[in-house]
């Protein structure tokens, strides 16, 4: 299996019944595709993440060309990626008979379970890292301190952008805590009683920070929902730096909202449409 650094370009030939055809060149780091409500733009993201399949025993994302979908990676000979999906929607969930035996009863909605997820992976990165800095501070490497810095330097990075956006409300991460917890004004506060909008922008940090920074696609459908504007305006550039490998492709209705500094990354749904004589 050879993981892709970045989807190069996609092409759709089955949109509204073959009437209509897309085809979008893609660039490496940032993709903002912009419309009007009903345009289309969740529908091209759809049939992009419903184009990848899972792959039976890793738990990533093959690719697999069918339903009319065409997906070319970097570089060609790749055959796989990795990605990550987030929808903006924090709507109350219907709980299963597994997420019943769940002990904590905070989970409420969509965004709760998302954050729940989050957060085990949150783990599972805090004790790669881990391993990662015994492994160098043992190695006898003349360079072994530094390289073992840098290995932390992406989570000591969001905490510091999490504490700082955070701030205002008196929030702050638990530093001391393997866990995702938060203080305010020094009392305890569960991840679950944060606002949508804190919860939204914190699954999308974290789902950056847990991809380690290695080449991974991050599908985002309209992110802007329920973030503040200073929020808005700084998420994408504070995503790649999080990532710098990420590839970031997001659907939005006001890209003026989240473009700052990505103004050359938008791409109108009718730019990459076309009409067909079906």
């Amino acid at each position: 299996m050879t993981y892709a650094n970045y989807i190069a370009s996609i092409e759709i030939q089955s949109l509204w019944k073959g009437r209509k055809h897309i085809r979008w060149q893609l660039r490496p780091d940032v993709n903002i595709l912009s419309g009007r409500n009903g345009e289309g733009k969740s529908t091209i993201l759809n049939k992009l993440t419903a184009h990848l399949r899972t792959a039976p025993t890793s738990g990533e994302l093959l690719c697999a060309t069918r339903h009319g979908v065409t997906m070319h990676f970097a570089p060609a000979n790749a055959d796989a990626i990795r990605y990550d999906i987030l929808r903006s929607f924090d709507r109350a969930f219907l709980q299963t008979d597994s997420m019943a035996k769940l002990t904590n009863l905070n989970l409420r909605t969509e965004l709760d379970w998302q954050l729940y997820q989050i957060g085990r992976r949150y783990l599972d990165y805090q004790l790669s890292i881990g391993n990662r800095m015994i492994t160098l501070l043992t190695s006898g490497k003349p360079n072994a301190q530094q390289e073992a810095q840098q290995v932390v330097d992406a989570k000591t990075r969001f905490l510091d952008i999490v504490d700082e956006l955070f701030a205002q409300t008196g929030k702050k991460i638990d530093r001391d805590s393997g866990e995702l917890r938060f203080i305010q004004y020094d009392e305890p506060l569960s991840p679950y009683l944060l606002s949508s909008g804190e919860k939204q922008l914190l699954l999308i940090l974290l789902t950056a920070l847990t991809q380690d920074r290695q080449p991974y696609v991050l599908f985002m459908d309209e992110p802007e929902a329920s973030l503040h504007f200073e929020w808005q305006q700084r998420l994408v550039s504070i995503v790649r730096e999080l990532n710098p490998n990420a590839q970031i492709i997001l659907t939005t209705h006001s890209p003026a909202l989240i473009m700052d500094g990505w103004q050359d990354c938008v791409t109108e749904v009718s730019d990459i449409t076309m009409e067909t004589d079906e």
